[in-house]
C-alpha cells in the first residue's frame, strides 16, 4: 500500500481525472465514478483481489442509507406535483414572502427542516417545491438549489439532534442545551451568507426552471393534461402543506418522543414510524390515498415515471459511495490525521480545518465530525478553549468542500438536474462559504468567552 504524501497526490489526481472524464470527455457520471474508483484503488496499492469488494462495499453501504429513501422520495414528489399541491404551496410562499424574497423563504425552510430530518430526505421532499417556485418567479433554479441545499446542510452539520453534531457535543463534553443554542446562532449567518446572499449571485446569469420539452406534441400533451385536470377537484392549501410536511412531522415526532420518554414502548413505536424510510413510505401511502381525486394522471403512470427517474439517481449515488469507500480504504484520512496533529495553530482553526479536510477526503460530514471530535475532544481541557466553541468549529468544518466522492453531491446534481459545474457552484462553493461564515461567527463568540453564559 502507498503511504505518506503520495496518498494526497493520488487523491488530487483522482478528482482531476473524474472532472476530466465527466466535463471534457462527457462520460456518464456513473461510469466515470466506477472507473476512477478502480484506478484510484490500484494506484494506492489495494490488492486487485480485494478491490471489487471495497467498491461494492462502498456502493452498498451508501445505498443502505439512501437507496429506499430516494425511490420513495421520487414517488412522493410525483404525487404532490401531479395533484397540484406543489403549485398551491409555491403560491402561498410567494404571497407570504414576495417574489424577491422567495429564495430567503426557501433558505429558512431548509434550515428549519434539516434539524430533525436528514439532508438527503429533506432535499428529496422539497425539490419539487423549488422547481415550481423557480418556474413561477422566473428566478434561477441555481439560486433556489443553493438556498435549499445550504440551508439543509448547515443545520445538518451544526445543530443536534442530527447525529454528527450530537456526537461532537458528547465528545467535547459540551452541555447539550447550550450547544444547541449557540449552534443555532452560528447557523444564522452561515445560511444567510452561503445560502441566500451567495445563492442570489450564483444564479444571476442562470435560467429559471422550465418543464422538460416533450417534443413536437408537447403542447398537445399539455392541453390533454390540462383538460383532464379541469375535471379533477382542486386541492386546498392546508392539505397541500399537511402532505408535504407529513414525513417531516413523523420524523420530528420520533425525535421529540425519544427525548421526552426514552426507552419506552411509545418511544419504540415512534422510532419505527419516524425512521426516515418508514416515514416516507407511510407518506407515499397516505398521499396515494388522499390525493386520488386531485391527480392529473393515473397513479400507475406516475409511479412508473418515478421508478425510471429514481433508478439512475440510485446508481450514481451508489457509485459516489463506491469512490468514497476506496478513498477511505486507501488510508488518506488516517494520514491527514497524523499530519495535522503536528500543526501549530489556534485550536478553533485547527478543529475547523481538520474536519473540513476529512470531509473533502472521505466524502462524509458525519464521519468527519465524529473522527475529528474523537481526536480533539479528549484534549479540550488542556487546550484552553471552550468545549462548545471547539465543537462548533469542528461542526462548521463539515459544512463545505463536498466533492464527487460525497453521495450528497450526486443527490443534489441529479434531483436538481444540474450540470456538474453548476453543482460545484451551488453545493460545493455555497456550502464552503457557509462553513467559513460559521467559523467567523464562532470567532466572534470566542471574544466573549467567559462572559456569555455556557461559553
Amino acid at each position: 500500500m502507498v503511504t505518506g504524501s503520495l496518498l494526497i497526490v493520488i487523491f488530487v489526481a483522482s478528482l482531476l481525472s473524474l472532472f476530466l472524464l465527466i466535463l471534457k470527455f462527457k462520460w456518464d457520471p456513473f461510469l466515470a465514478l466506477i472507473a476512477v474508483a478502480i484506478a484510484t484503488g490500484l494506484a494506492v496499492g489495494i490488492p486487485y483481489t480485494e478491490l471489487p469488494g471495497t467498491i461494492t462495499g462502498g456502493f452498498g453501504s451508501t445505498l443502505t442509507g439512501v437507496g429506499i429513501m430516494i425511490g420513495l422520495g421520487v414517488m412522493f414528489g410525483e404525487l404532490l406535483a401531479a395533484s397540484g399541491a406543489i403549485e398551491r404551496i409555491a403560491a402561498s410562499l410567494l404571497k407570504a414572502f414576495g417574489i424577491k424574497r422567495s429564495p430567503l423563504a426557501i433558505a429558512v425552510t431548509g434550515t428549519a427542516v434539516s434539524i430533525p430530518v436528514f439532508f438527503d430526505a429533506a432535499f428529496v421532499i422539497l425539490i419539487n417545491l423549488i422547481r415550481k417556485l423557480s418556474e413561477k418567479t422566473k428566478i434561477s433554479m441555481v439560486t433556489f438549489v443553493t438556498a435549499l441545499a445550504v440551508g439543509l446542510i448547515v443545520t445538518h452539520s451544526l445543530v443536534p439532534p442530527t447525529p454528527g453534531p450530537l456526537v461532537v457535543a458528547d465528545n467535547t463534553k459540551s452541555p447539550l442545551g447550550w450547544f444547541i443554542f449557540y449552534s443555532l446562532l452560528t447557523a444564522i449567518p452561515a445560511v444567510l451568507v452561503g445560502g441566500w446572499w451567495y445563492g442570489l449571485r450564483a444564479g444571476k446569469n442562470s435560467p429559471a426552471y422550465t418543464p422538460e420539452d416533450g417534443g413536437e406534441d408537447h403542447n398537445a400533451t399539455h392541453q390533454q393534461v390540462a383538460a383532464a385536470a379541469s375535471d379533477r377537484a382542486e386541492i386546498g392549501t392546508g392539505l397541500s402543506y399537511f402532505l408535504l410536511l407529513l414525513p417531516i412531522i413523523l420524523i420530528l415526532a420520533n425525535t421529540i418522543v425519544s427525548l421526552i420518554v426514552p426507552s419506552t414502548v411509545t418511544a419504540d413505536l415512534f422510532g419505527f414510524i419516524g425512521e426516515k424510510n418508514v416515514a416516507l413510505f407511510i407518506s407515499v401511502l397516505v398521499a396515494a390515498f388522499i390525493l386520488r381525486p386531485y391527480l392529473r394522471d393515473s397513479q400507475k403512470n406516475l409511479f412508473a415515471k418515478a421508478i425510471a427517474s429514481a433508478g439512475l439517481i440510485i446508481l450514481i449515488t451508489g457509485a459516489g459511495g463506491a469512490f468514497g469507500g476506496v478513498i477511505k480504504a486507501s488510508g488518506i484520512g488516517d494520514y491527514l490525521v497524523e499530519v495535522m496533529q503536528t500543526w501549530n495553530m489556534p485550536v478553533i482553526l485547527l478543529g475547523f480545518i481538520f474536519s473540513q479536510i476529512l470531509r473533502a477526503s472521505l466524502g462524509s460530514t458525519t464521519v468527519a465530525l465524529v473522527t475529528t471530535s474523537s481526536i480533539l475532544g479528549p484534549m479540550v481541557a488542556d487546550l484552553g478553549v471552550s468545549p462548545i466553541l471547539l465543537g462548533l468549529a469542528i461542526c462548521a468544518g463539515g459544512v463545505g468542500l463536498s466533492l464527487p466522492n460525497d453521495s450528497g453531491f450526486w443527490v443534489v446534481n441529479k434531483f436538481a438536474k444540474l450540470s456538474v459545474p453548476d453543482t460545484l457552484k451551488t453545493w460545493t462553493v455555497g456550502g464552503s462559504l457557509a462553513g467559513l461564515a460559521a467559523l467567523g461567527a464562532i470567532y466572534v463568540l470566542s471574544l466573549f468567552q467567559g462572559v456569555l453564559p455556557g461559553l
